[in-house]
């Protein structure tokens, strides 16, 4: 499964405005509110926030990705947000992310599917040429484009 398959063009911010992570997830959140795959927004959103209670998604080298298993979706789902100064998202290396991933998967789908999308996306945004792709993007469609190169 590629990102690149997922993402829509509606979905990608690449100016937010959050300064932390709670707002960060609640602004790229509602590129997804009237999102086919999500069933049910308050508790897609309640069960990413309890997710991130358990231990931050930031990952460190400017990447966070805020996720969960959840019955509020029945589709794979991703969004993407961008911000130039970072946000504060108790990352492993104390560096603020800059690109960030929020993610759904339905409970009742393949965890091992998941947990391979979840691998794969790490393996390329740690790539430095990627990152400062993501960062020249100067829209969602370019976005799109990167990740589709990198994943073929």
């Amino acid at each position: 499964m590629k990102i690149g398959d997922f993402l829509k063009e509606n979905r990608i911010l690449l100016d937010l405005k959050a300064s932390n992570k709670e707002e960060a997830i609640r602004e790229i959140a509602d590129s997804l509110k009237d999102a086919e795959e999500v069933s049910n927004f308050d508790l897609f959103i309640a069960d990413v926030f309890e997710r991130e209670t358990l231990n931050s998604t930031g990952i460190g080298k400017n990447i966070a990705i805020p996720h969960a298993r959840t019955d509020a979706v029945n589709e794979f789902t991703v969004a993407f947000g961008r911000s130039s100064a970072g946000v504060e998202f108790d990352s492993l290396d104390a560096e603020p992310a800059k690109f960030i991933f929020l993610m759904g998967t339905p409970k009742e789908k393949g965890l091992n599917s998941y947990l391979k999308i979840l691998a794969h996306l790490t393996r390329i945004i740690n790539k430095k040429d990627f990152q400062e792709a993501l960062l020249r993007a100067s829209s969602p469609k370019e976005v799109i484009e990167e990740f589709k190169r990198v994943e073929n």
